[in-house]
C-alpha cells in the first residue's frame, strides 16, 4: 500500500510513520532526506540539485519526481511507501499521479492529520531533545520523568531547535495553509482522503489510521 501523510509541521506525521513502517513494512520517504542523500552520493540527479541549491534556486518539481521514481523502484519499497513532505502543491500532486500511473502504481490513501493550529503552535514551541541520544520531549505533554535528566540515557544536556518558537511556528503554519491545504480537495474528490483527528492521544490517532487503512484495503480488493 502506498500512502501520503498530510498535515502541518508538528502534527505527528513522523511518529505515525514509524508505527506504519514497523507494522506493515512500508518505507517512509522524506523528499528532503532523499534530496540530501542524492547530493551526498554524487548521483547525476544529486549534482543537478546541488548546482541549483548552491545558486539559491529551488529544485524543480520534475527533478524531485525523477528522484522519487528511482527511490520507489528500490526493493525496500516493495511493501509500499509513505510520502512525507511531498506533494506540497496541486501541481506536484498531479505530476506524482502521472509518474506513478506510468509505472503501474498509485497512491492508495492520503492521511490528513487535522489539528488545532493554536494548540499545535504551543506544542511545537515546547519541544526539546536530549543532546546526547536525541530522545524527544515536550515541556507540557511529555517531559522527562525526572526534571533535567534524560529518561533514555541519563544525560543532563538538552537542546531546542532555534525555529521551535511560537512566532516562527505560526509563520510556518501560515505557509502550510497557503501552499499545502489547497491540495486536500484534489485527493478528496477521488475518495482517497481520510481526515484523522491529530489532537487525540498518540495511540488513538494510530487506531484511526488503522481503521482508515482497513477501509482502503477493502476497497482495493473489490
Amino acid at each position: 500500500m502506498n500512502i501520503i501523510f498530510l498535515g502541518p509541521p508538528g502534527a505527528g506525521k513522523g511518529t505515525q510513520s514509524v508505527f506504519l513502517e514497523k507494522k506493515y513494512g512500508m518505507i517512509q520517504i522524506s523528499t528532503g532526506d532523499m534530496l540530501r542523500a542524492e547530493v551526498a552520493r554524487g548521483s547525476d540527479v544529486g549534482k543537478q540539485a546541488k548546482a541549483l541549491m548552491d545558486s539559491g534556486k529551488l529544485v524543480p518539481d520534475d527533478l524531485i519526481i525523477a528522484m522519487l521514481k528511482d527511490r520507489i523502484a528500490q526493493p525496500d519499497c516493495q511493501n509500499g511507501f509513505i510520502l512525507d513532505g511531498f506533494p506540497r502543491t496541486e501541481a506536484q500532486a498531479e505530476a506524482l499521479e502521472r509518474m506513478l500511473e506510468a509505472d503501474g502504481k498509485s497512491i492508495d490513501a492520503v492521511l490528513f492529520l487535522n489539528v488545532d493550529e493554536d494548540i499545535l503552535a504551543d506544542r511545537i514551541a515546547g519541544r526539546f531533545t536530549c543532546a546526547n541520544c536525541g530522545k524527544t520531549y515536550n515541556e507540557v505533554s511529555n517531559p522527562p520523568k525526572a526534571a533535567g535528566v534524560c529518561d533514555a540515557c541519563g544525560s543532563h544536556e538538552f537542546k531546542r531547535r532555534a525555529d521551535d518558537n511560537r512566532d516562527t511556528v505560526v509563520e510556518r503554519l501560515k505557509e502550510y495553509r497557503r501552499l499545502t491545504a489547497p491540495i486536500l480537495p484534489f485527493y478528496e474528490k477521488s475518495g482517497r482522503l481520510h481526515a484523522i483527528n491529530g489532537m487525540l492521544p498518540t495511540s488513538d490517532v494510530t487506531a484511526e489510521i488503522e481503521a482508515a487503512l482497513g477501509e482502503t484495503k477493502d476497497l482495493t480488493k473489490k
